[in-house]
């Protein structure tokens, strides 16, 4: 009975147990298939807020499917329950990361880097606790950093570079202890960097590049003995580099370029960095020399450390470094002497890889080696403009083939260009500016095609421009100003439509017409083409330069009428043909362009009416002196004569009120005379406050006898207390200015024959006025218009008596001479005769 009872046991427990497994067979399946599906839609949910090209490349992602483990960018588990993994990199998908996502409970790998995300981080991605990599950089995100990021206990990558992510870096990163690798670098980060950081132990590389970050580098970094890479440039950081940061001997990459950081450089950082391969310590305000320890790491690629105070010469060794690839210490003031100045060139021809090679603005002196030929085949880039460098550039530079920049400007270099320098065809910059360089420039250099810069101005090239320059065809800016090229401008330059930046050529002698090809440079922002021998007619064509936004053209023997055409550059805003031989009116055209802001055209031929709108409503804009024939209104040629003198005494009101604003400005200047000839330009001439220069001998000032050789000044301009030793004051200044504006208007200097004795130009004025000032009037401002109230006279000749008295207590100040100037030259504007608008 027994054993029969124990086998029936048996065999109900055996059933009991079957039953129970199925019914967790059918309890997994369902679960399983309840997972999955939720996954898949988790993912119809995240894509349904994104947008993509067409065709759309998760088209696959498709409602009907069972499971979307074959979807793009899905990876699931081994046995497809889950999904594990999203990589959807780089397919150019714009929109917000949904919420939804937080319910691919089991995904490890979330990579959405390289698309056009928007939005803020969506905190349900903080439950994803078995996240290892969370890489979203190169996206649009914005808004902070989730607080409960510290639930990703797992994650090993958080990369967030290159978004628009602000606010602090949350302390709470410091308790992720398996990241490896934290970028948040290329965002809007503000405040410190919390010394917590170096609890993270695990971390090899920690890039917090340009952000908003300030305070110091906390020193607790140096605790992290796995960094690998240290990154910390272009944020607001100050201070010294903490010194134990020199001690992270696992430090492969260490940048702190473009912050305030201050503090000498250890000589010994390449000692104790050893397996440094970059440094990158530019644009801060380090001092010392710079550390020739560096020179002795002989696996560095990168060194740079350019925008300092570094002073010393360069230190040898430069010979052992292979691997180099930039060596940038420009800007420095680092120093070399004598011919052989730069031979430390030389050394480098061992760095085969080097493609970035500057040394400009420093005081290096010398010529430049032969042997710079053999710098590496590589190199893209050289910078040695701004030293003392001299002598002629070597013949050998045409074998850097390589060279997309080379700049050599402001230096002393002498010569001529190389022929060889047409051989640098992928060369994109070339600057040889502010040198010596003489003779004429080579056809050679029309081999240049892929130029976008030339910059030849100020040397003492000579000859005719070539006009192989024609083959600039992706030419942006052209500058060949100040030197001595003659002859007439290539219709090749004028033909070459990228330009866009500027055609400077200006101060040179070239000579002939301006080509109607003028019209092809569509794109150009600025074109100077003052002070040569340009003649002819202004082409119509300029018309067509509708990018032109500055046209100087003074100072040549341009005749003809001033185009109406000028009227179609709608975004002129400075146009300067003065000094010319330009005849016809004014264009009225000119009044419609909005944006012109300054227009020169003195010393013209120019005649009949100026017009009234735009920048004619504004004198001060506009320059006309020298056009004697130029008028007001409409009857002008009845009336020239007394509008003449007129708008003469309009001019010297306004010149007046603008001495005294300088005055104001400058407390020291030198008054002679401010005259009009007799076509209304304004003669100013040695300017400026006679100064006193009393030498003290012991404790006794020097006698006005033995002083009198040193009063610097013009007679009859210095105050009277000037004569007693008095020194230099503003009192002063306003009396010569005060002499200055009644000589204008008397058209008599103060040592005049006829002011001898008690009679000085002061007191002759004194005994007219005010009620026959009329009587010492130039007789050029005489029988002026009676319409203008005497008042106005009264007020002028009154500032020049206030400014003269005698005691220097009771001269009236510059500030009251200025405000009644200022209200005399707006009476007398009113009173010049303006055509009004008749529609």
């Amino acid at each position: 009975m027994a054993s029969l009872a124990s086998q029936s046991m048996h065999f109900g427990l055996v059933a009991l147990l079957t039953y129970f497994k199925f019914l967790l067979h059918i309890h997994c399946v369902h679960s399983v298939s309840l997972s999955i599906i939720t996954d898949k839609e988790a993912l119809i949910s995240f894509k349904s807020q994104l947008r993509s090209a067409t065709p759309s490349p998760l088209s696959s992602w498709n409602q009907d499917s069972s499971s979307p483990c074959n979807w793009t960018g899905v990876v699931c588990n081994r046995f497809g329950r889950r999904v594990t993994g999203l990589d959807l990199s780089g397919l150019r998908l714009e929109g917000t990361i949904s919420p939804h996502i937080g319910n691919l409970s089991f995904l490890r790998s979330l990579q959405l880097q390289n698309n056009q995300l928007r939005g803020p981080l969506p905190l349900q991605i903080t439950n994803l606790f078995r996240l290892r990599v969370v890489n979203m950089s190169s996206n649009i995100l914005d808004g902070g950093i989730p607080m409960n990021i510290t639930n990703l206990v797992e994650l090993e990558i958080l990369d967030l570079m290159r978004n628009q992510i602000s606010g602090t870096i949350p302390e709470e990163l410091s308790r992720l202890r398996k990241l490896r690798i934290l970028n948040l670098a290329r965002n809007l980060l503000w405040g410190e960097i919390s010394p917590s950081i170096a609890n993270i132990s695990s971390l090899n590389d920690l890039n917090l590049g340009t952000n908003n970050l300030t305070g110091t580098i906390p020193s607790d970094i140096s605790r992290l003995q796995n960094l690998k890479i240290l990154d910390l440039t272009i944020n607001n950081l100050n201070g010294s580099v903490p010194s134990s940061i020199y001690n992270m001997s696992s430090l492969v990459y260490l940048g702190v370029a473009s912050n305030r950081l201050w503090g000498r450089l250890p000589s010994d950082v390449g000692d104790r960095l050893p397996n440094l391969l970059d440094f990158n310590f530019c644009i801060n305000q380090f001092t010392g020399t710079i550390p020739g320890s560096l020179h002795n790491l002989t696996n560095i690629q990168i060194i740079r450390m350019a925008h300092n105070f570094l002073e010393g010469t360069v230190p040898p060794g430069l010979g052992n470094l292979p691997f180099l690839e930039m060596y940038n210490i420009g800007f420095n003031r680092i120093v070399s002497s004598g011919d052989d100045g730069l031979a430390f060139i030389t050394s480098l021809a061992n760095s085969t890889r080097l493609s970035f090679l500057a040394i400009d603005g420093n005081l290096l002196e010398g010529v430049i080696p032969e042997s710079i030929g053999n710098l590496s085949k590589e190199l893209l880039k050289l910078y040695m403009g701004g030293n003392l460098i001299y002598g002629n550039i070597p013949k050998s530079i045409g074998r850097l083939r390589s060279l997309t920049l080379l700049n050599l400007s402001y230096n002393a270099v002498s010569g001529e260009i190389p022929v060889e320098i047409g051989q640098l065809e992928e060369l994109q910059f070339l600057g040889l500016a502010g040198n010596h360089i003489s003779d004429s420039i080579p056809n050679s250099i029309g081999n240049l095609e892929k130029l976008n810069q030339i910059d030849l101005s100020g040397n003492e090239l000579e000859g005719e421009i070539p006009s192989t320059f024609g083959n600039f065809h992706r030419l942006l800016s052209m500058d060949l100003s100040n030197n001595r090229l003659n002859g007439s401008i290539p219709k090749e330059i004028l033909s070459l439509g990228s330009l866009s930046t500027i055609l400077n050529l200006s101060n040179n002698f070239l000579d002939g017409q301006l080509p109607q090809e003028v019209e092809r440079l569509e794109n150009v922002v600025t074109i100077d083409l003052s002070n040569n021998r340009l003649s002819g007619d202004i082409p119509s064509s300029f018309q067509n330069c509708k990018s032109l936004e500055k046209l100087l053209m003074a100072n040549n023997m341009l005749s003809g009428p001033i185009p109406s055409t000028m009227g179609e550059v709608k975004g002129l805003e400075v146009l300067d043909l003065s000094s010319n031989q330009l005849s016809g009116s004014i264009p009225s055209e000119l009044q419609d362009l909005q944006a012109l802001r300054s227009l020169n055209l003195t010393f013209n031929n120019l005649q009949g009416l100026i017009p009234t709108g735009g920048v004619f409503r504004d004198f001060s804009n506009v320059h006309l002196e020298g056009n004697v024939k130029l008028c007001l209104n409409l009857v002008c040629p009845e009336k020239a004569q007394s509008r003449g003198r007129l708008v003469k005494i309009y001019i010297i009101v306004a010149i007046t009120a603008t001495v005294a604003v300088i005055l104001l400005i400058a407390t020291l200047i030198l008054p002679t005379n401010i005259l009009l000839d007799e076509d209304m330009t304004a003669k100013v001439g040695d300017f400026g406050l006679a100064k006193l220069l009393m030498e003290k001998r012991g404790n006794q000032s020097a006698s006005i006898s033995s002083s009198s050789h040193v009063l610097n000044g013009s007679i009859g301009y210095i105050p009277p207390e000037y004569g007693f030793g008095e020194k230099p004051s503003t009192a002063g200044d306003v009396y010569s200015f005060g002499v200055m504006l009644l000589e204008i208007f008397t058209g008599k200097s103060p040592t005049h024959e006829s002011f001898n004795g008690e009679v000085n130009i002061v007191k002759w004025v004194e005994a007219t006025f005010p009620d026959k000032v009329q009587q010492v009037l130039d007789h050029e401002l005489q029988h002026i218009n009676p319409e203008i109230p005497q008042d106005c006279l009264i007020t002028i000749i009154g500032v020049g008596l206030s400014c003269t008295t005698h005691s220097p207590d009771c001269r009236v100040s510059i500030r009251d001479a200025l405000r009644n100037l200022k209200s005399a030259k707006h009476v007398l504007l009113k009173q010049l005769p303006i055509q009004q608008n008749k529609y």
